[in-house]
C-alpha cells in the first residue's frame, strides 16, 4: 500500500513539474514574440536621437546586442542563459545586470502587494459573509454601493484624488517617494513612521480596488452554499447558526476565493505599474514601465520571467489551499 501511495505521489509531482514547465515555456514564448512586435528597438535611443549616428552604427549595435538574428534563434539563446540564471545586462541606462536591478526593487513591490492582499483577505471574507447572511439588509445594500464604487473607480484616478485631497489640500501624507529628506538621521521608530506615511496611500489604492471584487465573490459563494442541503441538515440537527455559517458554509465558500487569490499573484507586477509610477515609488512596476519605454528587451523579459514564476507559484498556492480547505482534493 505504501508503494502505491509513493507511486501516486511521484506521478503527481512529475505531472506538476511537467505542467509548470509547459506553462513557463508558453508564457515566455508568447512574451518574447509580443515584445518584438512593438515598434522601436533598444538602439533607437542611441541612433535615431543622435544626428551623428549612421546606419552602419545602428547595424553594429544590432549585431552587438544580437538583434540581427532570427527571432527563434534569439529566443533559444536567451532561454539557455535563463536556465543558468543569467538574464543578461540592461540595454539602457547603466547596462547593469538585469537581476541586480530587479533584486533592488523587488522587496518594495512584494511588500506593497503582500500587505494589500492580506488586508483584502481579512476584510473581504467577513464583509462577504455578513452580506450573504443579512442579504438585502441595509448592510448588504451599503456594501453593494461600495462594490460598485470600487469597481468603477480607476486606480490611477483614485491615486490622483488621494494625492490632491490628502497630500495637497490636507498635507497629511507625502505626495510621492519612499522616504523623506534626512531619513538616514531618523531613529528606528521615526523611520518606520516615515515609511508608513509614504506607503499608506498606495496600500489604500491597492486594497480598495481589490476589496470590492473579493467581497462580492465571497458573498455570491456564501449565498450558494447557504442554500445547500447539508447546511439545512446541519441546522435541522440543532447546531448553532453561526457555527454552521462559519465552519460549514464559510469553509466551503472559500474555494472560489482561493482560486481568485491564486490568479491574483501574477498580477502583482502588472498592477503595480500605474500606482508606483504615480507615487514615484522605486518598485518593480516602475522599473517595468521604464524598460518598456526604452525597449529594454532583457529587462522586460526579466520582469516577464518573474511574472511567469509568480503564475506558477499562484497555481501551486491555490492547489495547497484546496488541499487545506477541501479534504476531497487530498486523494
Amino acid at each position: 500500500m505504501n508503494l502505491i501511495m509513493w507511486r501516486l505521489l511521484l506521478q503527481k509531482i512529475f505531472s506538476k513539474i511537467l505542467s509548470f514547465t509547459i506553462t513557463f515555456l508558453g508564457i515566455t514564448i508568447i512574451s518574447f514574440w509580443v515584445i518584438h512586435l512593438a515598434p522601436g528597438s533598444p538602439t533607437d535611443l542611441q541612433t535615431t536621437l543622435n544626428p551623428k549616428a549612421s546606419s552602419e552604427a545602428r547595424e553594429r549595435l544590432l549585431k552587438l546586442y544580437g538583434l540581427d538574428k532570427p527571432l527563434h534563434v534569439q529566443y533559444v539563446e536567451w532561454l539557455k542563459r535563463v536556465i543558468h540564471f543569467d538574464f543578461g545586462n540592461s540595454l539602457s541606462g547603466d547596462h547593469r545586470p538585469v537581476w541586480e536591478k530587479i533584486k533592488e526593487r523587488l522587496p518594495l513591490t512584494l511588500t506593497l502587494n503582500a500587505v494589500s492582499l492580506f488586508l483584502v483577505f481579512i476584510l473581504a471574507i467577513p464583509i462577504g459573509i455578513l452580506s450573504a447572511v443579512y442579504v438585502n439588509s441595509w448592510f448588504d445594500k451599503l456594501m453593494t454601493v461600495f462594490v460598485f464604487i470600487g469597481f468603477s473607480i480607476p486606480s490611477f484616478w483614485l491615486a490622483l484624488l488621494l494625492i490632491l485631497g490628502l497630500s495637497i489640500w490636507l498635507p497629511i501624507f507625502p505626495i510621492s517617494g519612499l522616504t523623506s529628506l534626512g531619513f538616514e538621521s531618523f531613529t528606528f521608530w521615526e523611520k518606520c513612521l516615515d515609511l508608513a506615511r509614504h506607503l499608506a496611500l498606495p496600500v489604500f489604492v491597492f486594497t480598495l480596488t481589490g476589496l470590492a471584487g473579493f467581497s462580492r465573490y465571497m458573498r455570491a459563494s456564501m449565498l450558494e452554499i447557504l442554500g445547500q442541503d447539508f447546511i439545512l441538515l446541519a441546522r435541522a440537527k440543532g447546531l448553532p447558526y453561526w457555527r454552521v455559517v462559519l465552519k460549514h458554509a464559510g469553509k466551503n465558500a472559500l474555494l472560489p476565493i482561493i482560486t481568485i487569490l491564486g490568479l491574483s499573484v501574477p498580477g502583482l507586477i502588472g498592477g503595480s505599474v500605474i500606482v508606483e509610477s504615480i507615487f514615484a515609488l522605486p518598485g518593480l512596476g516602475q522599473l517595468f514601465y521604464q524598460a518598456v519605454m526604452a525597449r529594454d528587451y532583457p529587462l522586460i523579459l526579466g520582469n516577464l520571467v518573474l511574472g511567469a514564476i509568480l503564475t506558477l507559484i499562484g497555481n501551486f498556492l491555490a492547489d495547497v489551499g484546496y488541499t487545506l480547505v477541501d479534504p476531497r482534493t487530498r486523494k
